[in-house]
């Protein structure tokens, strides 16, 4: 069971840089966007965001979470499909209480045979034991997460943060120069995990502009007011949230 790179189907860096600063992002073996989310009945807007690696710094609860896992074992490699990926991700599943594909194969390829993207994944084991792993895309001068999941044992080491960290140690070291972690949804702080990392090196993307701003809960409120109300003007009937 196995899915690696083709050279013939991998999606080049520099588009892949492209499409994720226009607000796209990974799913499957496609490229999406979207503005609005909807959650329990109701229509949420989601704000994508990314980091600016030369501005990102650890704060107090960054080291006191490094300091928790060092005595951890950290490996990067590229994705391979294992057996091994599926049994952690399996015991993952079990212990969540919100929606997720029922495994890593449906998750990043979906019955693609071949991988479009250059994939990488890093491991923290406990001694020989995988204890968590997260899975990332590469381009040229960007790294876009794409899925963490930890075994439900170690839940207090936080570990989809620890990972979120060991994703912009890597790409630092590869000088690039910016970390795409998804989207945040206004009034759902469900996502807020992915403001963890540094929210002062944050950017939010606008799409009505195209432009990537400072983020701010100011600025991503104001740009959800201006879609709900562009949406509600052309389609009237539908809900929104308060």
């Amino acid at each position: 069971m196995s899915a690696t790179s083709s050279p013939h189907l991998t999606i080049p860096g520099p588009a892949l840089d492209y499409y994720l600063s226009q607000g796209y992002y990974r799913m499957h073996q496609n490229l999406f966007t979207c503005r609005f989310l909807p959650i329990e009945g109701s229509v949420y807007t989601a704000h994508w965001l990314r980091l600016v690696l030369a501005d990102v710094h650890d704060g107090p609860e960054q080291r006191r979470l490094r300091r928790l896992n060092a005595r951890f074992a950290v490996t990067l490699r590229q994705f391979q499909l294992t057996q091994e990926l599926e049994e952690l991700y399996a015991a993952y599943l079990g212990a969540i209480t919100f929606d997720a594909p029922p495994t890593v194969e449906s998750f990043l390829l979906d019955g693609a045979e071949h991988n479009a993207f250059s994939t990488g994944i890093v491991e923290v084991r406990d001694g020989a034991r995988l204890i968590a792993a997260g899975i990332f895309d590469t381009g040229a001068r960007a790294l876009a997460g794409i899925m963490n999941f930890y075994h439900p044992d170690y839940r207090r080491h936080s570990l989809g943060k620890y990972l979120m960290l060991l994703k912009l140690d890597h790409a630092r070291r590869q000088h690039y120069d910016y970390y795409y972690p998804g989207y945040v949804v206004q009034g759902y702080p469900k996502f807020d995990y992915k403001l963890f990392a540094c929210p002062a090196a944050t950017q939010v993307f606008d799409c009505l502009t195209g432009h990537w701003l400072p983020f701010s809960r100011e600025v991503v409120a104001g740009q959800s007011a201006v879609l709900l109300a562009d949406w509600q003007e052309q389609d009237p009937e539908e809900p929104t949230t308060d």
